[in-house]
Formats: structure tokens, C-alpha cells, sequence
């Protein structure tokens, strides 16, 4: 399991006075099966661990629940929103442990019988689901011997997600929408962006760090990117390397392979003087739209 991780430079400014606002997040990683009840009982064990060190802020990795044979498995244990096995899972286990708990994605019912909706999913701490993003990027991959079309049975999204929380606001994506910058962009100033994946191990050797602290630094805030991260019974392998990033781009803490937990600490007032140091989001002139 990885190590508690702080910045040092932000360590040290830190003072009796606002250390209260020290928040501790986490980001779960898996190797997830074809088996709901399996991936479950593991989330939850992962979950406990992060809560015990803390944690008030926990994200699972995308496809948490199900990493089938095939890809049509997800949609054989799709759920209606608000009911079935894994959104109770997620809403008890937020309520039970009082934390804010993001359901790294759920495969929903969409308009299509043979298709879901990839759903990142968002619980406060009394176990109610506050926020829902389906994914809008599906990944395809065409590469030697490995190729992925994830519009076969995924149904896209088509609107970004902002969610108000103690922590500040975070901004909602899945996975493929880590290579689409001009969708954070549209989020606005966020606090937080989570971004549950579960990238293969060709393209996450090739680009996941790169990706996950470009998002960090040019949004200056605090990436959350949990991963599934091992080979899969399906003979799939995923590149781990779950990580949390700081808005000046630091690797806090990460986990390269296998199940465990990432934790670090985030310090708001260490994001707004950066943010004050450095107003690149104010020196914008590219007009974007921020969600309603």
C-alpha cells in the first residue's frame, strides 16, 4: 500500500491557524473481476484502510464493480440510476464511514438494450447520490494485437459535470476524457478534478503521468486518479500507477501496480496562493462555457 504523502514547501507554510483545512483524500486502485460481489467486498476492505488514515474524500478506479470476460459483461449487471447491488454498496458505505465517496464508474441503463452508460457517480456523507457524469469520450484503440471500441457497447455522454462539496468544486471525467483538455477547460476554476480510469498498460507507459499532471498544472488544482492497475482474468492489463496530484504539478503519492490505497493531503490555501502567484486562469482569452 502506498505511503501518506505531503509537498514539502507546503508543509512548511502550513500554521495552527489553517491546518484545520488540511483535507486528507484518496484514491483507491484495483485489479477488479468479472465477479460484482468479488470487486465489492474489495472496494470495500480498500475503502476501510483509506478511512482509517483518514480520508474524508475517497475515489474508486472506473469499472470498480466489473472488469468482465467480455465487454459485454458490464452490460449483463447494468443498473437502473438509483437502484441495484452497487449504487446501495456505494451510498451505504459513503453513510456508514461519513465520507464523500465517488463511484469511480457504474454501468447504467441507457436508451440502447445493449449498451450502458459509464457513470461516475458522487455520495456526500450521508449516503446520497449527489452527482452523476456519464462519460462523453469512448475510447477506441487499434494497435498491434490490442484493440478496444468502447462505442460497441457504450452509450456517450453529453454534458460536463461540476459538484459542489466541502472540499470546493470538483469536476467530474472518466478514463479517455483524461486526453480531451478543452473539457476541463469548460469545467471553470475547479478545486479538484477526478479522473477514474482504467488505462491500458501500452498507453498508460506511453502517457498516463504526462496527462494526469498536464490536467494539474493547467487547471492549478488537484488531480485524484485512480486506477485499475494488474491483469485481469479477462487477459487484460491495466497500468495502474494510481496518483494524486498537486496544482503545481507534484506527484503526492502514487501506487504502481496491484490493489491498495494512494492518500495525500490537500491544502486549500496552498491553491489559492498559488493561484494568486500564478493567474493563468485569469489570463485566459479563449472564451469557453462553464457548466450550469
Amino acid at each position: 500500500m502506498a505511503i501518506t504523502s505531503r509537498v514539502k514547501t507546503t508543509k512548511a507554510k502550513l500554521s495552527k491557524e489553517n491546518a484545520n483545512d488540511i483535507i486528507k483524500i484518496a484514491a483507491i486502485q484495483m485489479a477488479s473481476g468479472p465477479h460484482v460481489s468479488a470487486n465489492l467486498s474489495e472496494a470495500e476492505r480498500l475503502i476501510e484502510i483509506a478511512v482509517n488514515q483518514g480520508a474524508k474524500l475517497v475515489v474508486l478506479p472506473e469499472y470498480f464493480a466489473i472488469m468482465g470476460l467480455k465487454d459485454t459483461d458490464k452490460v449483463k449487471v447494468r443498473e437502473q440510476e438509483g437502484q441495484g447491488q452497487i449504487q446501495e454498496f456505494l451510498s451505504k458505505t459513503a453513510k456508514k464511514h461519513k465520507i464523500w465517496l465517488v463511484g469511480g464508474s457504474v454501468p447504467l441503463m441507457g436508451s440502447s438494450p445493449n449498451k450502458v452508460r459509464n457513470s461516475c457517480l458522487v455520495y456526500d456523507d450521508k449516503g446520497k447520490q449527489v452527482a452523476r457524469y456519464d462519460k462523453i469520450h469512448l475510447f477506441g484503440l487499434d494497435l498491434g494485437n490490442e484493440h478496444y471500441h468502447e462505442e460497441t457497447t457504450i452509450e456517450p455522454g453529453n454534458a460536463i459535470k461540476v459538484v459542489n462539496t466541502p472540499f470546493g468544486k470538483i469536476g467530474l471525467s472518466i478514463c479517455y476524457d483524461l486526453r480531451f483538455p478543452e473539457l476541463y477547460r469548460a469545467m471553470g476554476e475547479v478545486n479538484i478534478i477526478v479522473v477514474p480510469s482504467a488505462f491500458t498498460d501500452t498507453t498508460g507507459k506511453a502517457h498516463w503521468e504526462t496527462l494526469v499532471r498536464a490536467r494539474a498544472i493547467e487547471n492549478l488544482c488537484y488531480v485524484v486518479a485512480s486506477a485499475q492497475g494488474g491483469y485481469h482474468i479477462s487477459g487484460r492489463e491495466t497500468h495502474g500507477n494510481s496518483m494524486i496530484v498537486d496544482p503545481w504539478g507534484v506527484v503526492l503519492d502514487r501506487l504502481p501496480r496491484g490493489s491498495g490505497v494512494v492518500m495525500a493531503t490537500m491544502n486549500p490555501k496552498y491553491q489559492e496562493s498559488l493561484r494568486k502567484s500564478l493567474p493563468a486562469l485569469q489570463h485566459r482569452t479563449i472564451n469557453v462555457v462553464n457548466p450550469s
